[in-house]
C-alpha cells in the first residue's frame, strides 16, 4: 500500500505545530483552542501555508474531534443527573433561545436578507460550539465546578433544538413544501426523544455491553458504536454529537472511568484537529468586507450569552463568579454555525462571509474570555446568602 509522501510530510508538520503551539499556551496557562483556530486559517485556502494533501485527512479528523469531544463529555454524568439538570434550565434555555436569537434575526431583518436567511442567521448566533466549549472545560478544570451542569444543560438544549432546526433550514432552503418540513422536523425530534428514553431505561445494559475488561477491546468497542450511533444521528439531521453525548451517559461508575482513560489521547489529538479544521475552513480574504458587522454582532452575541450564563446559574443558586464563569463559558460559536450556512449559505453572498467572521471572532475570543474569568471558587457566608438560608457558591 503506498502512502503519499506529502500527506505524510504535511500531516507531521502539521502534529508538530499544533504540540509547539500547545505547549506555548500551557505554558502562559491559557487554552490552545484559539491557537489552533489561528493557525487553521494560516493553513486554510488564501491562507500564507495551505496543506492541500492533508486537507482531506484534516476533515475526517474533524467530524472526528467533535464526537470524541462530547462522548467524553457524556463520561462526566449520568443520565438521571443530566435529565434533572435539563428539567431545572426549561427556562434557562427559553431565555438563551430569545437573547441569542433575536441579534441575528435583527441583523437579517437590517441587512434585508430573504426569510431563509434571517432564519440561518438567527441560528447561527443562537447555538454556541459544544465542541469548543467542552475542551475549554476540560482544559481549564472546570468540569468538577458547580456552574457546570448549568452549561451543560443549555448545550445539549441547543443541540437537541438544532435536531429541529437543521431539517426545516434544509427543507425551506431548498425550495420545499411546508408539510415536506414539518415532516423532517417530526421524524428528527421523535429519533431524539427515543434515544433519552432509551439512554434513560435501559443505559445500564448498554453500559455493560460497551465496557469489556481488555482496555484494547473497551477502546474498539466504544468507539465504534459512537461513530455507528453518530453516523445513525446524522441520518435524521439530528447532530452528530449529540449521539456520542448519549452515548456517553449510558457509562456509569467503573465503566465511565476506563472509557475516559482510553478515550483521553485520542480526544486530544483529534480535537486538536478539530479546531485547525474550523480554521481552515475560512478563507481570511472573505472576511474584510463584512468583518465590522461581524465585530457589532460578536459583541452583543457575547453580551447576550453572558446574561444567559449570569441567569442559569442564578438557577443554581450560584454566585457572582460562577455565574460570570457560566457566561463566558458559552460565547463561543462553531460548527453548527459553519452547518447552518452550508445549509443556506447561497441565500445571499453577504450571510457566509458575515457568519464566518463572526463565528471566527467568537471562536477565538471566547476561549480567552473565558480564561479570563474568576476561578477561585469560594462560599458567600450565611449572611450574605439569599433568604433560604443556603449559601451562594461563587
Amino acid at each position: 500500500m503506498h502512502t503519499p509522501t506529502a500527506l505524510l510530510l504535511e500531516l507531521g508538520i502539521i502534529l508538530a505545530a499544533l504540540s509547539g503551539l500547545g505547549a506555548l499556551a500551557r505554558r502562559f496557562a491559557l487554552s490552545p483552542v484559539p491557537l489552533y483556530l489561528v493557525a487553521g486559517l494560516a493553513l486554510g485556502e488564501g491562507g500564507i501555508a495551505p496543506v492541500p494533501a492533508a486537507r482531506e485527512f484534516v476533515d475526517t479528523g474533524a467530524a472526528i474531534g467533535v464526537i470524541l469531544l462530547l462522548l467524553v463529555l457524556g463520561l462526566e454524568f449520568t443520565v438521571r443527573e443530566f435529565t434533572a439538570g435539563l428539567r431545572r434550565h426549561r427556562a434557562s434555555a427559553a431565555v438563551d433561545l430569545v437573547l441569542n436569537a433575536a441579534p441575528g434575526a435583527a441583523a437579517g431583518w437590517l441587512l434585508g436578507l430573504d426569510t431563509v436567511g434571517t432564519m440561518a442567521l438567527a441560528g447561527a448566533t443562537y447555538v454556541s460550539s459544544s465542541g469548543i466549549v467542552a475542551r475549554l472545560l476540560g482544559d481549564l478544570r472546570r468540569l468538577g465546578n458547580r456552574e457546570t451542569p448549568a452549561v451543560l444543560s443549555l448545550l445539549v438544549v441547543e443541540d437537541f433544538a438544532m435536531a429541529g432546526f437543521l431539517p426545516l433550514l434544509a427543507v425551506m432552503a431548498a425550495g420545499g413544501t411546508w408539510w415536506q418540513a414539518l415532516l423532517a422536523v417530526v421524524v428528527a425530534i421523535t429519533a431524539v426523544a427515543g434515544a433519552v428514553t432509551g439512554s434513560y431505561r435501559w443505559g445500564h445494559h448498554v453500559g455493560r455491553v460497551l465496557s469489556p475488561p481488555d482496555p484494547e477491546q473497551l477502546l474498539l468497542r466504544l468507539f465504534g458504536v459512537t461513530l455507528v450511533i453518530a453516523a445513525l444521528a446524522e441520518l435524521i439531521h439530528v447532530s452528530a454529537a449529540v449521539g456520542a453525548f448519549l452515548i456517553g451517559l449510558s457509562l456509569t461508575g467503573e465503566a465511565a472511568e476506563r472509557a475516559r482513560d482510553v478515550l483521553a489521547p485520542l480526544r486530544d489529538l483529534f480535537a486538536a484537529v478539530f479546531f485547525l479544521a474550523l480554521g481552515m475552513s475560512v478563507d481570511p480574504t472573505d472576511l474584510v468586507p463584512m468583518l465590522p458587522a461581524a465585530v457589532a454582532l460578536a459583541v452583543v452575541g457575547a453580551a447576550t450569552k453572558l446574561a444567559t450564563g449570569w441567569y442559569a446559574g442564578g438557577r443554581d443558586r450560584i454566585g457572582r463568579r460562577g455565574r460570570l464563569r457560566a457566561g463566558t463559558a458559552l460565547i463561543a460559536r462553531g460548527e453548527f454555525s459553519v452547518v447552518i450556512i452550508g445549509l443556506a449559505g447561497s441565500a445571499d453572498q453577504r450571510l457566509g462571509a458575515l457568519v464566518t467572521a463572526y463565528v471566527m471572532l467568537l471562536a477565538v475570543c471566547g476561549p480567552v474570555l473565558t480564561r479570563l474569568a474568576p476561578t477561585r471558587p469560594t462560599v458567600i457566608p450565611r449572611r450574605h446568602a439569599h433568604s433560604s438560608g443556603s449559601p451562594t457558591i461563587e
